[in-house]
């Protein structure tokens, strides 16, 4: 059984979270504070963490700095309010996703779900003689290099730290280049069928995508807005 550690020093959040969890068959250890994750988590690792940024005596970034001292256990990210500097730190010390507050339950099962199939193929993938890896699948598109298993993104040959749903759309994008995406097909490639999200959360991510991109590489222009219609991948 997939075990998940809980951090939360909101009862309710760890209480409701905790329930809908177990409903879907994980296992379920929370603590309402990073210290006491961390020795727990020392003495008895886990398949992956759900740390609260905000917290008091040790914050989730912190937890996750010392906890990444010994392990590489993959980790999402909860907050009260879109931070995007909490997320840069956050996303650069190896956590996975960062999912803002207040959040629907099943996204966050989704997000699970699908770092920890990323997970598993990490661990499985085997290389062959001459070096490569079998069964990666793997996009290049001029500068762009996406591994979806890995779940690394390389512009220029440098990482771009990516959540899971930045690196959803822009796999929708790059795998057609030159061909329109509305917003509708991009949040279906990116959010379960039974989550509800407005499709101007799309454009966020979109700009979220460009600044990051743009921090490398200020002349990024790779994808391109269709005002009224969707966005694209330029093609070459």
């Amino acid at each position: 059984m997939t075990e998940i550690v809980l951090v939360d020093d909101d009862a309710n959040i760890l209480k409701t979270v905790r329930m809908a969890l177990e409903a879907e068959g994980f296992k379920v250890r929370s603590y309402t504070d990073g210290p006491a994750a961390l020795s727990a988590l020392s003495g008895k690792p886990a398949d992956i963490g759900v740390f609260d940024i905000k917290m008091p005596r040790m914050d989730g970034l912190e937890l996750l700095r010392r906890l990444r001292q010994t392990s590489q256990m993959p980790v999402v990210f909860l907050t009260s309010k879109d931070d995007e500097i909490d997320e840069v730190f956050g996303l650069k010390m190896g956590a996975d996703d960062y999912i803002t507050k207040p959040f629907s339950q099943r996204l966050l099962i989704e997000r699970i779900r699908t770092i920890l199939r990323r997970a598993k193929a990490r661990a499985q993938s085997s290389t062959t003689q001459d070096g490569t890896q079998e069964g990666i699948a793997v996009i290049e598109c001029g500068y762009l290099r996406l591994d979806g298993e890995r779940h690394d993104c390389l512009w220029k040959g440098e990482l771009v730290n990516l959540t899971v749903t930045e690196f959803m759309i822009l796999d929708c994008l790059a795998r057609r280049p030159g061909i329109v995406k509305s917003r509708d097909a991009l949040m279906d490639a990116a959010y379960d069928d039974r989550i509800y999200v407005d499709d101007r959360t799309i454009d966020s991510h979109i700009k979220r995508l460009r600044r990051k991109f743009r921090a490398i590489d200020n002349q990024f222009n790779a994808i391109e807005t269709l005002y009224g219609v969707g966005y694209r991948y330029k093609d070459g």
